[in-house]
Order: structure tokens, then C-alpha cells, then sequence
């Protein structure tokens, strides 16, 4: 027997979910899977186990800190410890989706529906785990280096599991996951799909080849490891960029400069940003396809030596000097890439051939300032999932109400406590970078599916007039003392000071508004 026939049956369960006595099977209802778990065994997902006759959600609830004064200064809890339920200071206390349960079958409220006063205003958090097959992650790779050509195949463990998108200004962009990964391929697909989405969802590093480019290790707030090397920074800007910003610290140390870019390679004395302030011709030709003046496009292809091209040797996209257009023996150039990583200084001999010459000092402070300007290179990781039928229908009995309220700016959206992004257009369609999230918020259940917490905070008189579950409203302190369906234990978090709660700028306007 393998572990998953170990772990589950199929025959019917004699009790009902989540019901039964010690040592019985007991079928979990909390994801489309159902689960028929042992005493002292998790299901399928290892969110939900038997314990004492008992299915109970395997992860505490997790309950945000936020400071409650305007400093910004945090209640002096461990961030990582077990809380011991004693009720202090509960104005500023946010109960989050993290280890809270889902709605999951469709006709059952949210596992807590929580009010509470702030500042005068009443707000009640809807507060859910989602089961989110509409899902992925987009992934923002900071580095000029060749990834693969766009719309080529991303995998993990050898399967399809996304594609290159568009480039963006000095960026590499990934679209990893959705629905035709997750369940419209093989079982091996859907799993390694999920596997990837969920580790990059929880800031752990996953390794992604691309077909016909590089292996990459990405994990969120990380800078990426392409091909085995670490990136260390993200480009200033693009070859003409990078002549606009600093042609006025070239200007009377070097005849010439050329920043050279997989995309766009600059060239002083011709550009715009040298003719203002008088740079003198050089006779310079670049081999590439000219766009304006200075601005050079395909000098090379994509790859991984200087500003993301292929070239090695700067040399290589020089054509031949024109003395007739101001080349002469003794002209000094400087070469440099977008990061300033790399650069070369060359002199031309008699043939106006370009030699290359010892770096001068008065030129390493150009280029230091170069890398200066150049940011960290991270990985971007955001969660996108779209929130659908078993959400909506633990917030409201008409679930329209909710996507209405969150597009009119009434309802408060955030992941674990995090803000999200809410795309325009029809249904809620939410991003979030995933960084701002509590450690381990993401979860997952075998249908494959991803699961993400989500909170949806409101006044209390817009949630009533949506058709909410006024019923099932309940104090922080009644759900701390009490808990809930599942309900396993709750730990004290500091809330992350970049994540503001409650938003009482935008849900401070009258009713009717």
C-alpha cells in the first residue's frame, strides 16, 4: 500500500465529518477531496488531521499584532511562539485567515466573522482560507541576463508549469500556474504545479529551467541565482538611460562612451544628453541597427555577458573609425555595461584601432556611481487568484453583493493582512506580493489546488445591507476565548508595520455613500 492508501479510504465514514470517537475513520469536508483520516493521521493537504475523534485544522489560527498608537510601536510579543490566550489590549488585534479553515462546501458561513470598534467605526473581517484553483504567481526577476525567449516554457521538476512574459525595464518576467497547469494537464503537471506555486508563495527558493535559456533559482525578497551565479544588481536603466544620467560626470575625462545594452546601447557623443552640453564627435561606428541618434538597437543577442547581450569583448559591435568625423590617434573610450559591472578603457593607435589601456582612476568614480544608481536585484513573487463561489458565499447569501462592495471601495481586501491589489473589471481578481504575508500562509489541497488566506473587512452596517451573516458576527476576544469549527489553537504575530489595518481612510464614509 502506498501512503495515500494508507492515509485515506474510500468506503463511506459511519459518522458524519468531523465527528466520532476516538480511533474511528473520519471523512474531512474542508476541500473537494474528502478525506477519510485515521485517529492520529492528516489528510491528503496536511491542514486537517483526526485528533481525538476530532477533525481540527493542523495549523494554529494566527492573530496580528498591529501598534496602537501612531508611532508605530508593537506590543512586545514573539513573533513565533505559541500565544497563551490571555486577552490583552484587543483594540488593534487582527484576526487573520491564516490557519482559520474554509468555507468549503459552499453553504457555510466563513469560519469567523469578526467585529470590532475602532476609532468609531464598526467594522466587522470576514475572515476565510481559499481554496483557489483560478491562481499563479507572477514573478519579477531583476537582472539583465538572458532568461529564455519570451512565451518559452517554464518548468519545475521537468513539467510545464508557466511561461516568459514581457520583459520590463531592467526585468525578467515569469506567469507561472493557472487553471490549465494546475488541472488541465497530467497529474504530474497539476502536482508539480502546485508544489512550485505553493514554495514560491511561502518564500522558499524553486528551481525553474526555461526552455532554450537559464536554470534560476527564485525565492521571493532573494536576488536570483541564473545559471549558478548570484545576481547582485539590477541595472541603472538602459544604455541610453544610463547616457542621459551621467554624460555631464563623463564630460571632459574620455572622448567617447559606450553603454553597451541588449536593448538599447548608448553612444555620448551622438546622443541628445552629449550634444547639450557639447561633447565633440568621435567618428565612432556601432554595429547595430541605429533607432535616433546615440541610440542603438540588436548590437547583439540576448545573453548573459555585458548588459545582457552576448558579447564578451565590448570590441565586437565597434565598426571601423572614421577619421573624416573626428577620430583621431590617442582618442580615449570608455566601455561599460548598464550595472557597471562591467568596463574597459581603450585608446586608438595610429590605425585608429581601439587598444585597450589600464583603467584610469578618474574614470572608476563614473563608473562607481553607475553601480551606486543600480538597486539590489530581488525576486518579485506575487499571488494572483481570482475569488469565486465558496468565498463569496461565506461572506454573503448573495455573493454578487460581495464582488460589487469590493469594486465600490467598501470592502477591504487583504491575504494573510497584507493589501492587495484588486484588478479592475468583473469578479475580484486579486494580487498580492506575497513577502508582506506571514511566513507559511499558503496551503494546498490535492484536486491540485492552491489555498490562500483572505480577509474581507467592511463597516458593519454595509456588510448587514449586503446580506451578510449578521448571525455569525463575533468579537476578537470571544473568538480568541473560543475559538471555532476546527479550531486547533491561535498565535500572537507581530503585524508587519508595511501592512496598515484597519483602513479607516477608506471605510470611514457614510452609509449610502
Amino acid at each position: 500500500m502506498n501512503e495515500l492508501t494508507e492515509r485515506f479510504e474510500v468506503a463511506p465514514p459511519e459518522k458524519p465529518a468531523g465527528k466520532g470517537e476516538t480511533g474511528e475513520k473520519l471523512r474531512c469536508d474542508a476541500c473537494p477531496v474528502m478525506c477519510y483520516i485515521a485517529e492520529g493521521r492528516t489528510g491528503a493537504c496536511d491542514r486537517y488531521g483526526n485528533f481525538g475523534g476530532r477533525i481540527t485544522r493542523c495549523d494554529p489560527v494566527t492573530v496580528l499584532e498591529h501598534a496602537a498608537d501612531e508611532g508605530g510601536t508593537l506590543v512586545p510579543f514573539e513573533g513565533e511562539e505559541p500565544w497563551d490566550g490571555e486577552l490583552v489590549n484587543t483594540k488593534r488585534r487582527f484576526v487573520s485567515a491564516v490557519g482559520a479553515g474554509t468555507t468549503y462546501p459552499d453553504y457555510k458561513p466563513a469560519p469567523f466573522i469578526v467585529s470590532q470598534e475602532v476609532e468609531g467605526v464598526d467594522l466587522v473581517t470576514v475572515v476565510t482560507e481559499g481554496i483557489f484553483s483560478y491562481c499563479g504567481v507572477k514573478v519579477k526577476i531583476d537582472t539583465d541576463r538572458f532568461l529564455g525567449p519570451e512565451a518559452a516554457a517554464v518548468r519545475a521538476g521537468g513539467e510545464a508549469i508557466g511561461h516568459v512574459t514581457t520583459a520590463e525595464y531592467g526585468s525578467q518576467m515569469l506567469s507561472l500556474g493557472g487553471v490549465h497547469h494546475l488541472t488541465g494537464g497530467s497529474k504530474a503537471e497539476g502536482r508539480l504545479t502546485c508544489q512550485a506555486l505553493m514554495d514560491l508563495c511561502n518564500k522558499k527558493p524553486v528551481e525553474l529551467t526555461i526552455d532554450g535559456g537559464a536554470t534560476v533559482i527564485v525565492e521571493a525578497g532573494r536576488p536570483p541565482v541564473i545559471d549558478g551565479k548570484r545576481e547582485e544588481r539590477m541595472r541603472v536603466g538602459c544604455g541610453s538611460a544610463t547616457i542621459g544620467m551621467f554624460a555631464t560626470q563623463w564630460k571632459g575625462l574620455v572622448d567617447e562612451v559606450v553603454v553597451v545594452d541588449d536593448h538599447i546601447t548608448g553612444v555620448v557623443s551622438e546622443h541628445q544628453a552629449g550634444k547639450v552640453i557639447g561633447w565633440a564627435d568621435t567618428g565612432i561606428k556601432i554595429v547595430g541597427r541605429r533607432s535616433t541618434p546615440g541610440r542603438y538597437f540588436k548590437v547583439s543577442e540576448p545573453g548573459l555577458g555585458w548588459g545582457g547581450t552576448t558579447i564578451d569583448d565590448p570590441l565586437q559591435i565597434l565598426g571601423e573609425f572614421n577619421e573624416k568625423k573626428g577620430a583621431r590617434p590617442g582618442l580615449s573610450l570608455l566601455m561599460v555595461s548598464t550595472t557597471g559591472e562591467q568596463f574597459a578603457y581603450y585608446e586608438l593607435d595610429a590605425a585608429l584601432k581601439p587598444v585597450k589601456k589600464p583603467f584610469p582612476e578618474r574614470l572608476r568614480k563614473s563608473v562607481e556611481l553607475i553601480e551606486e544608481n543600480c538597486e539590489p536585484a530581488l525576486c518579485t513573487v506575487l499571488f494572483m487568484g481570482g475569488a469565486g463561489g465558496s468565498l463569496r458565499a461565506g461572506v454573503t447569501e448573495n455573493p454578487v453583493n460581495l464582488t460589487r462592495s469590493v469594486q465600490g471601495l467598501r470592502t477591504y481586501v487583504t491575504v494573510g493582512g497584507a493589501p492587495v491589489y484588486v484588478w479592475p473589471g468583473g469578479g475580484i481578481t486579486i494580487m498580492v506580493d506575497v513577502t508582506r504575508t506571514p511566513d507559511n500562509a499558503f496551503g494546498y489541497v490535492p484536486t491540485p489546488a492552491l489555498v490562500a488566506p483572505i480577509e474581507f473587512t467592511l463597516r458593519r452596517d454595509d456588510y448587514i445591507r449586503l446580506g451578510g451573516y449578521a448571525d455569525e458576527i463575533r468579537s476578537v476576544a470571544d473568538v480568541l476565548e473560543k475559538g471555532g469549527d476546527y479550531f486547533n489553537a491561535r498565535q500572537m504575530r507581530k503585524a508587519a508595520p508595511a501592512n496598515p489595518w484597519p483602513p479607516l481612510q477608506q471605510l470611514r464614509r457614510e452609509p449610502g455613500r
